[in-house]
């Protein structure tokens, strides 16, 4: 069961990371593109800072490399193994995976990216 002061909570909610009270994000729906990308600039209960430094999430990029693989070899595996289907299909269900996934990829690295430098603490959350 995933809650609150979990990692996880916070990577799969896209809930400020310190204390997990509210969402990152100015739109919870990654889904409407012109804002997927459009955070607060701090978290309104803790009052944590989101962009650490100037270009923070540059480095967001080299998750989102690693969870598209990640995607794609799922993609792969139920359309070859699971539907038994040509390598070409298998081909392009990996190509509509990422297409269809790509604003949820978006923010699960972003997500992921912060978690890595700000950690959850008990008493932000009560606060």
């Amino acid at each position: 069961m995933i809650r609150k002061g979990m990692k996880l909570y916070s990577i799969l909610f896209g809930a400020c990371p310190k204390c997990h009270q509210e969402s990152m994000y100015v739109n919870k729906n990654p889904y409407a593109l012109s804002e997927i990308i459009k955070m607060n600039e701090t978290c309104s209960h803790c009052n944590t800072k989101y962009e650490i430094e100037p270009s923070f999430f540059y480095g967001s990029m080299y998750v989102s490399y690693a969870v598209a693989v990640a995607f794609a070899v799922t993609a792969f595996v139920v359309s070859y193994s699971i539907f038994e289907s040509s390598v070409i299909t298998a081909f392009i269900a990996i190509i509509v995976t990422l297409v269809v996934f790509m604003p949820i990829i978006m923010r699960l690295s972003r997500n992921i990216w912060i978690n890595f430098f700000i950690s959850y603490d008990k008493e932000k959350s009560k606060a």
